[in-house]
């Protein structure tokens, strides 16, 4: 008990500690190579995943290969990707990291997106069809204004998840929060290990917290869809 106080006391200083928190070792510059590296394997796996999805959705098929990908993609471990991403040119670093990260995030984007479109009320299409509408108008119009609540939910998983995941970039030679981590156990450190852990949580929590705000905004602006493409 006395250990685990002790650790939390530590823990506390060294987040309190203005040494942490400037240079290219400080906390702030941590965040933003962590931020980047996130941000960029979701957006590069967003530009992936989406189209396949919103095409596969709107004809109504490919259910099979969708979650074929997905569990396929889920089978592969990011850090066996990263260890064979060396063997390559794109080496060790951020941008192996972001390389597997990507993988690691297209499964909840392709999986909801295609399930979002799929699955929009075929009445509102037939609806949106009956005024005349092509089939890219009732995709962008129509199909994918429903959608949106699922597919935000996805790029909320994918972002979270690769959140907490990038901190395996530190074990590769890259940045981020999960230098903390990797270097608080190099060093023996407790509190620095704990410090990093609770700084990579503090970020998957408000990444989940605002894209959470995002999806239900977005699931209340759903409801003035439908009416619109009533006959």
């Amino acid at each position: 008990m006395g250990t685990a106080v002790s650790l939390v006391g530590d823990t506390v200083a060294w987040l309190l500690d203005g040494e942490h928190w400037t240079g290219t070792d400080g906390v702030p510059n941590r965040l933003l190579e962590h931020v980047q590296v996130s941000a960029s394997a979701v957006g590069i796996a967003a530009l992936i995943a989406l189209p396949i999805a919103f095409l596969l959705g709107h004809v109504r098929r490919g259910g099979g290969l969708v979650s074929g990908l997905s569990n396929a993609s889920r089978a592969v471990p990011t850090f066996a990707v990263l260890v064979l991403l060396a063997a390559t040119p794109v080496g060790f670093g951020n941008r192996a990291t972001v390389v597997a990260l990507v993988l690691f995030a297209v499964p909840p984007l392709l999986t909801n997106a295609h399930v979002g479109v799929r699955d929009v009320d075929r009445e509102v299409l037939e609806a949106a069809r009956g005024m005349g509408m092509t089939g890219l108008q009732v995709l962008r119009r129509v199909e994918l204004p429903l959608a949106l609540p699922l597919i935000a939910a996805g790029v909320r998983t994918a972002a979270v998840q690769v959140v907490a995941t990038a901190t395996l970039a530190a074990y590769v030679g890259g940045g981020g929060l999960g230098r903390f981590i990797a270097d608080g156990f190099g060093r023996a450190d407790p509190a620095m290990t704990v410090a990093g852990g609770v700084l990579v949580a503090a970020l998957a929590l408000v990444t989940e917290l605002s894209l959470a705000g995002v999806q239900r905004r977005l699931g209340r602006g759903r409801q003035t869809v439908a009416p619109e493409v009533a006959p």
